[in-house]
């Protein structure tokens, strides 16, 4: 039986903002939502977060996300005076569990759920009062010393100001994760002082109370990075990237240039997707196989079928199906629905509309809030003009009709199947099936008609 406490009190006043450090995203979630996310695996039977700084907007942040995060228990410490300080704040809601507890840190984001589980498996396997999770790193400036003898057994922490030349050269670093027997560790939590130039209360004191306490290094060091500004957290944010676009090459996604791709951890690629430089792939996105997405493309929450390709386009919260061609310059959002083997082009720019198969728009239109059919053909220039001020109104064109170029089809409208409308025209009244509709102004040509000639001072002025 193991709960999860995750430190999440401090401002992180190095990120110079009014928002908790823990409530910065890295990608597509915040850091707290990170670690939460990744002691899940582990099955915890009890979740809590330990808030300070803001703490209205952490639980907002928390609760604002429906289910997700409903069994997570928040607990206050209204002043922060150290890790050791924080965990106290748990003796009350901790009171007769016993089980293990597994600390982490709210602004350590990396961690992968397989070493947490390691962590914890040894901490159980051998029966340990606390086991400390450990990295080696190469430059351990800074971190507090790990000693351990050949067994991990842990004999000595030595905070980096205090550490001999000799010591200085040990690697193996405190990561600051822990997993404890809580009745051993709720007994000694009371003992522990704030005897030191901080005047705060370390958690690590509380390893000196305890045995037998061992400890288990990390296979990749970077999984421990914390994050206390800016830089650092641009730092992980490229390490996650680069995670996430090893894991999708390796499963027959192909990335033509690696380090000018960004993929956020919720999208799913198939085998044989080709994602080429400058795309960015965010949020619930679905990309099958045989796509082609790129160059300077993003697309977000959408789900786009096979065979198709999106070229310097935008596509967010829409779907495109199978064998369609997008863009260049093409823009569908708003829950847009593109069928199979449809050409959308240049400076389209599709809202909340659906066009049926092999429908074409190739250039220079807006469709906005319109179901077209099958095989329609969208002249150059056709807008739905779809808002009269108040509200927005709907615009259907029929199967095989085509538009004409710079044409204004003004909502409501409903134009029927095998329709052409004539170049120039503005359409407010319904078309029925099979017909040609003409709605513009004619010709008129006036011989001999020319500009008055201007006034000389007229000239002069200009």
């Amino acid at each position: 039986m193991v709960a999860v406490a995750i430190l999440a009190a401090g401002r992180g006043t190095r990120m110079k903002s009014d928002l908790p450090k823990v409530l910065h995203c890295l990608g597509s979630r915040s850091l707290v939502e990170r670690v939460l996310d990744g002691a899940a695996e582990i099955n915890p039977v009890r979740r809590l977060v330990i808030v300070g700084y803001r703490a209205d907007l952490v639980k907002e942040a928390m609760t604002s996300q429906g289910d997700r995060y409903a069994e997570v228990e928040f607990v206050e410490q209204t002043e922060q005076l150290g890790t050791g300080h924080a965990i106290q704040q748990l003796l009350s809601p901790l009171k007769g569990f016993e089980g293990n507890l597994l600390v982490l840190n709210g602004d350590v984001p990396l961690l992968r759920p397989a070493t947490l589980q390691r962590l914890l498996e040894t901490h159980q396997k051998h029966n340990n009062a606390a086991t400390i999770l450990t990295a080696q790193v190469p430059d351990p400036k800074g971190y507090g010393r790990v000693f351990c003898n050949g067994n991990n057994i842990l004999t000595q922490i030595v905070e980096d100001r205090d550490c001999s030349p000799a010591q200085a050269q040990n690697r193996r670093v405190n990561a600051g994760i822990y997993c404890f027997r809580w009745q051993d560790l709720e007994a000694v939590l009371p003992n522990l002082t704030s005897d030191n130039s901080q005047q705060e209360y370390y958690l690590t004191d509380a390893v000196n109370y305890l045995n037998p306490v061992m400890t288990v290094d990390v296979d990749d060091y970077q999984e421990i990075l914390g994050i206390n500004d800016r830089k650092q957290l641009a730092t992980a944010y490229g390490i996650l990237q680069t995670r996430i676009k090893d894991d999708w090459m390796a499963r027959g996604v192909t990335l033509i240039d690696p380090d000018s791709i960004t993929i956020e951890d919720p999208v799913h690629l198939e085998a044989d997707v080709v994602i080429e430089p400058q795309t960015h792939l965010r949020g619930e996105t679905v990309i099958q196989t045989k796509s082609r997405i790129g160059p300077g493309s993003l697309i977000e929450n959408s789900q786009i079928g096979e065979n198709v390709t999106v070229l310097f386009s935008v596509v967010t919260d829409s779907v495109v199906k199978s064998g369609a061609r997008i863009g260049p310059y093409a823009h569908l959002r708003g829950h847009a629905e593109v069928g199979a083997d449809c050409r959308i082009g240049n400076f389209v720019e599709l809202k909340n509309s659906t066009l049926g198969d092999r429908t074409n728009a190739s250039h220079l239109s807006y469709l906005g809030d319109a179901t077209i059919g099958t095989q329609v053909n969208i002249g150059g220039g056709t807008i739905t003009a779809n808002y009269d001020g108040v509200k927005k109104h709907r615009t259907t064109i029929g199967d095989r009709s085509k538009t004409g170029v710079n044409n204004a089809l003004i909502a409501p409208l409903t134009i029927g199947e095998d329709v052409t409308i004539a170049a120039g025209s503005t359409i407010s009244e319904d078309v029925p099936n099979d017909c040609l509709a003409i709605a513009r102004a004619r010709q008129v040509i006036k011989h001999g008609w020319r500009l008055k000639a201007r006034s000389s001072e007229g000239s002069k002025q200009s």
